[in-house]
């Protein structure tokens, strides 16, 4: 074998290795995305806002003057909750773009919220994606945060990628193009938000802590910081419906991962974590029992 062909050879196994792995099911999919405005109203910053004429994509944007944010026009009580998300190039450093569920405004000082946040940075640095999870006011006062945080396989910034949050009674999974990355179930009804909350998504200046824990800010000179989102997912069950609605499925089952989707989940953590709370040797776990329960 000739020494050109064995490196070629060598080059195509490793990318083999680190290539995306199929999952199997592919949620993102098996549903028709919704139009912005039968899905959300907006939220503040209108004029930081701009929604194509088909309503099939949303651009929000900061600058020194605001930020911007759209909520659904409906609570949920599980779901499942996606977007298609494009994220600003170059220095970001102190911006937080979040696609997330939340009940902060019926619920204020003590609110439920499911996190998917992209953390600015600086040139040369990839984002980082966080997601979070706060149950009655752990992310109110006092916080105990339950991150984990994540160095993505692609460039965010270069196309849409898809992100999307599956909420049932039983677990949340979180998922980047139909990878589930994370799956936080259910332990306690002390450690899992199940009051019902609305969809969000923001850009905000977050200078305080986003980037570096605040060593980097948010710098103007680079306004306006730009978020593009397009195929919104909202198929998620309402209060005012009965109990057995059951919202759009995240595997094959109908229920929980398949045995495809873990592996793809142990892929994506095993390369790309870069934080887990529950390992955090400096947290208090004794306010997150779920770590070890």
């Amino acid at each position: 074998m000739s020494f050109p062909l064995l490196v070629s050879l060598l080059l195509l196994s490793i990318h083999l290795i680190n290539a995306q792995p199929n999952p199997g099911y592919y949620p993102s999919y098996r549903f028709k995305s919704s139009q912005f405005y039968r899905a959300f109203n907006n939220l503040w910053g209108p004029q930081h806002q701009s929604v194509t004429g088909d309503q099939s994509s949303v651009t929000i944007w900061l600058d020194r003057n605001s930020g911007s944010g759209f909520k659904s026009r409906h609570p949920f009580t599980s779901g499942y909750f996606g977007a298609s998300i494009k994220l600003q190039p170059g220095y970001t450093a102190g911006v937080i773009t979040a696609f997330y569920l939340s009940n902060n405004q019926a619920h204020p000082g003590f609110h439920d919220e499911v996190d998917i946040e992209f953390l600015g940075t600086t040139p040369g640095k990839p984002y980082t994606l966080q997601t979070n999870v706060y149950i009655r006011g752990s992310g109110d006062g006092r916080i105990i945060g339950r991150e984990m945080k994540f160095h993505l396989w692609f460039d965010p910034t270069a196309a849409f990628h898809n992100y999307a949050i599956s909420w049932s009674p039983y677990e949340i999974i979180f998922f980047v193009d139909d990878i589930p990355i994370r799956r936080y179930p259910k332990k306690s009804a002390n450690t899992f938000p199940l009051r019902p909350m609305w969809l969000y998504g923001s850009i905000w200046d977050a200078s305080s802590w986003a980037t570096d824990n605040g060593k980097y800010k948010a710098d103007y000179r680079y306004q306006p910081f730009v978020a593009r989102f397009t195929k919104f997912i909202v198929r998620g069950c309402s209060p005012a419906l009965p109990r057995r609605c059951r919202g759009a499925s995240s595997s094959p089952s109908g229920g929980g991962l398949s045995n495809h989707q873990y592996m793809a989940m142990h892929w994506a953590q095993s390369r790309y974590m870069v934080y887990n709370y529950c390992r955090d040797p400096k947290r208090d776990h004794s306010l997150t029992p779920e770590c070890w329960s």
